[in-house]
């Protein structure tokens, strides 16, 4: 009995799964080198900053300089309310950015202005900081929250409204032809059927947009500013985690580094589970589809 020419032989059967392990391998060996840096940045925020996070750190404000102790719960309030605040400013705007691309428009139009939101988004953080500078600190003469809050909301725009755009895509047409042929009018097609169907695909590209802006310093250098204390009044300069790390770790004192090492583990705590939380989210989505 011959064998078939189309047959592999052993020999050849082996070669292949050779090369397909060595393959495997080197895939595996890639992926390690990839997530390598995080656990790198991870152990050494932990070996750096575990030891000076304590009660004190998290409820007392910054001791003056050349004095240890003290903490970065001013920081640590002021960063949260300057994500509230960019919140507040990127959100409706990106996402009814993000309905119109997606819902109404030519495509003329929304070729521009996709193409506008992703150079937007490639902009550096600096730039925004700058531009934010000459309209709100230069003509009010002052640093604020609000301008800190007004920079990282103009960074979150884009964003939020590309994103907003991919999902409201993906939701059948099927939906919006019923919703029509019933009588429905085309508003509330899009905000009840459309916008509630992808609701938690929006919530996840928000939440992508906060933990972006959540680590920025640059455009906070030439808005919010900084500040050691308390902020009362958001028409002053505010504190934030990002600012103070900078401040500590550029100090010549070791106990500020050490906290400056604090302060960047719990600002990427604050991301990671942000991420976490996309994580999560995304999963149930893919679940329920």
């Amino acid at each position: 009995m011959s064998v078939s020419p189309y047959l592999p032989t052993p020999g050849y059967a082996r070669w292949r799964q050779a090369k397909s392990t060595a393959v495997t391998a080197v895939l595996v060996v890639c992926a390690l080198l990839v997530i390598a840096p995080l656990f790198l940045v991870i152990y050494f925020l932990l070996r750096q900053g575990y030891s000076a996070l304590d009660v004190n750190f998290f409820t007392q404000l910054p001791k003056p300089t050349g004095v240890p102790g003290g903490g970065m719960a001013n920081a640590i309030v002021g960063t949260v309310t300057l994500l509230a605040m960019a919140a507040a400013i990127g959100v409706p705007l990106g996402v009814m950015g993000g309905i119109y691309l997606a819902e109404y428009g030519s495509d003329r139009v929304n070729t521009w202005l996709r193409f506008a939101a992703d150079v937007l988004n490639g902009v550096p953080s600096i730039v925004w900081g700058m531009v934010v500078y000459l309209m709100l600190v230069v003509p009010f003469k002052t640093f604020s929250a609000y301008a800190g809050g007004t920079a990282l909301g103009l960074m979150m725009i884009p964003l939020v409204m590309r994103t907003t755009e991919e999902v409201l895509i993906l939701v059948p047409q099927s939906y919006r032809e019923a919703a029509l042929a019933l009588g429905v009018a085309r508003w509330k097609v899009i905000t009840v059927i459309v916008v509630r169907t992808a609701l938690k695909g929006i919530a996840t590209g928000v939440i992508v947009a906060m933990a972006r802006i959540a680590g920025e310093t640059a455009p906070l250098l030439f808005t919010a500013l900084g500040n050691n204390f308390w902020n009362h009044n958001l028409k002053e300069p505010i504190a934030a985690l990002p600012l103070q790390i900078f401040a500590y770790a550029i100090s010549p004192y070791d106990d500020w580094h050490r906290q400056a090492w604090a302060g960047a583990l719990v600002l990427m705590a604050l991301i990671l589970a942000l991420n976490i939380f996309v994580r999560v989210l995304s999963r149930d989505r893919r679940h329920a589809a």
